[in-house]
C-alpha cells in the first residue's frame, strides 16, 4: 500500500530534503512548516509523521499532544539536541521514536519503515473482516482485549488506545498477576534498553483514564509499590 508521511519542520532545506528522501522511497508526502500548519494538514490518510521539536508558532511537543487526541499513527521526533530530557518529553506525549540532527537519510528511512511495518499490521486488521477466536481474546471482569482485531472493550464499549497503550495493556493482560517493573515494560514495548522509564507512568495513567471506572481507584492495572505494575486476576477483589 502507498503510505503518506507528514513532515513538520520549520527549516525549509531540511523539510524539502526529507521530502526528497521519502519520495524516493515511494511515499506520498505532506509538508508543513510548523506545528500549527501540521495540525491543519493532518488527515486520516496519514500513516506516519516526522516532527521537529523546536519550531516557531507551535512546537512539536505541543502539536503531538493535540494530535494524539484523535490520531494514533506513529510519530518520529527530530531535534538538534541530544539530551535525554528531549527524548523523554517526546515519548511522554506519544512519540514512537526519536532521531537527533544531523542524521543520515538512510537512518531516517529505516526508522520510518520500522514504524510503518508495525502500524500497517494494525491497519490491515482494522480494514479486514476478522473471525474472532476465543484464544485471541483476553478478558478480566468486563475488560477485553482482542489481539487479532486490536480492539479493546470495557463492558462492551470500544475504547480507543494508541499503539503504545495497546501494547502495554496487551503485555499486562496476557500475564495477569505477574508484576512488571517500569524497566521491563519499557524494554518489552520499545525494544531498547530502558532509560526513560518515567514515560511508563504517564502511559499507565492514560490507560487508567480510558479503561478504569474510577482511575483514582484502579481495579484493573494495579501498582505493587516499589516493584511495578500488574493486571489483576479475574478472581481477585
Amino acid at each position: 500500500m502507498e503510505h503518506t508521511i507528514l513532515i513538520v519542520e520549520d527549516e525549509q532545506g531540511i523539510r524539502e530534503a526529507i521530502g526528497i528522501y521519502m519520495r524516493n522511497q515511494g511515499y506520498h508526502i505532506i509538508l508543513a512548516e510548523n506545528g500549527q500548519d501540521g495540525l491543519k494538514k493532518v488527515n486520516d490518510d496519514v500513516h506516519c509523521a516526522i516532527v521537529d521539536i523546536m519550531m516557531p508558532v507551535m512546537d512539536g511537543i505541543t502539536m503531538v499532544e493535540k494530535l494524539r487526541e484523535k490520531w494514533d499513527f506513529p510519530i518520529i521526533f527530530l531535534s538538534a539536541k541530544s539530551e535525554d530530557v528531549d527524548k523523554i518529553n517526546g515519548l511522554m506525549v506519544g512519540g514512537d521514536d526519536y532521531v537527533t540532527k544531523p542524521f543520515g537519510s538512510m537512518e531516517l528511512v529505516a526508522r520510518v519503515r520500522s514504524q510503518l511495518r508495525r502500524y500497517e499490521q494494525i491497519l490491515q486488521l482494522k480494514n479486514n473482516i476478522v473471525v474472532k477466536k476465543q484464544e485471541h481474546v483476553y478478558e478480566v471482569e468486563g475488560l477485553s482485549l482482542n489481539t487479532i482485531s486490536k480492539e479493546v472493550k470495557v463492558n462492551d464499549q470500544f475504547i480507543h488506545l494508541t499503539p503504545k497503550e495497546f501494547q502495554i495493556l496487551e503485555l499486562l493482560i496476557k500475564h495477569p498477576g505477574q508484576v512488571f517493573s517500569a524497566e521491563q515494560i519499557y524494554e518489552n514495548i520499545w525494544n531498547e534498553e530502558a532509560f526513560a522509564t518515567d514515560t511508563i507512568a504517564v502511559h499507565i495513567r492514560r490507560l487508567r483514564e480510558k479503561i478504569e471506572p474510577d482511575p483514582k481507584k484502579p481495579m484493573y492495572i494495579q501498582v505493587v509499590w516499589g516493584v511495578g505494575y500488574r493486571m489483576k486476576r479475574g478472581y481477585e477483589s
